[in-house]
C-alpha cells in the first residue's frame, strides 16, 4: 500500500465516522449527583415543582456547573421521591446534571 493510498484510507475512515451518530462525551455530565429537598406543600404537584426548582438553583450556583447544566429534563440517573404525611408532601429530587 502506498503512502497516498494509506492517507486516503485514513481520510475516508475519518469521514465515515462523522456520519455515524456518536454517544455523548463522558465530560458532558457532572461527576456527582445533586440532591434537593423541596419545601413542604399541601399538593404533590407543588412539592415536585419546589424540589425541581431547588435542584436547578443548586446546580446554577455551583461554579463548576452553572446554568447550562441546570435542566432537570437533561439530567441522568434521576430519582424523584415524595413523602406524604399529615402536614403535606415533601419531595426529594436527585440527579446528575448534564449539558445538552
Amino acid at each position: 500500500m502506498t503512502k497516498a493510498t494509506a492517507a486516503a484510507a485514513v481520510l475516508m475512515a475519518a469521514f465515515i465516522s462523522t456520519l455515524v451518530p456518536q454517544p455523548a462525551h463522558a465530560g458532558s455530565c457532572s461527576a456527582t449527583a445533586i440532591m434537593a429537598r423541596g419545601e413542604e406543600s399541601r399538593f404533590v404537584w407543588l412539592a415536585k415543582v419546589k424540589a425541581r426548582a431547588l435542584w436547578r438553583q443548586k446546580v446554577r450556583a455551583m461554579p463548576s456547573l452553572g446554568p447550562d447544566y441546570a435542566n432537570w429534563a437533561r439530567a441522568q440517573n434521576t430519582e424523584e421521591r415524595c413523602l406524604t404525611g399529615g402536614a403535606g408532601t415533601i419531595c426529594i429530587f436527585t440527579g446528575t446534571p448534564c449539558l445538552p
